[in-house]
């Protein structure tokens, strides 16, 4: 027998009518069970820094970049699954632009480490870098991030497939461009 799954609806239906006891132990429980239920509420009930919680996700990044043993393998998809995994655990937009820039600033290093990689590396490095500078506009954050966006652009320099200049290019775009209009 195929067992239907469980609306929204239903579930709410199902929480309303169980005691406070009840759903605290629920959520105690899926708090011991579940990283990510874990990780949401270490977030929701610690500071804004967010340190501790973030601090787990670059891990996860940096090992996939520079371990410490041995070389890096650069698996974009395990380092993007930890963004998106902390996407859904985030409640600041400032955690989730800081550990894109962080993606952004190992892809670099590493680069810069071992050499030239290839078109679909650069490419994923741009398209994260973009989506990291349309967050700090739409967030208002230039005064935070724009110091560590520059150095990234920069840290491209020389680095082939065009990668270096579409850096620059968006750098330009989100906060020279501002500045050239009120002088």
């Amino acid at each position: 027998m195929v067992q239907k799954n469980i609306t929204l609806t239903a579930l709410k239906q199902h929480l309303k009518s169980v005691s406070k006891e009840d759903l605290v132990d629920d959520i105690a429980e899926l708090y011991k069970k579940i990283a990510g239920v874990k990780d949401f509420y270490q977030l929701k009930l610690s500071s804004p820094e967010e340190t501790q919680v973030i601090s787990k996700y670059k891990q996860t990044i940096e090992n996939q970049f520079f371990p410490k043993r041995g070389y890096g393998k650069a698996k974009l998809s395990v380092a993007k699954k930890a963004i998106s995994d902390y996407k859904k655990v985030s409640v600041s937009p400032l955690g989730m632009i800081d550990l894109m820039l962080f993606y952004v600033e190992q892809g670099v290093k590493f680069t810069n480490s071992y050499g030239d990689i290839n078109e679909g590396f650069y490419n994923s490095m741009e398209g994260m870098y973009e989506k990291t500078i349309e967050l700090i506009l739409k967030y208002e954050q230039e005064s935070i991030f724009e110091d560590r966006c520059e150095k990234i652009a920069k840290d491209s320099s020389g680095i082939g497939w065009g990668f270096s200049d579409a850096l620059c290019d968006m750098y330009n775009a989100a906060f020279c461009e501002e500045e050239e209009e009120e002088e």
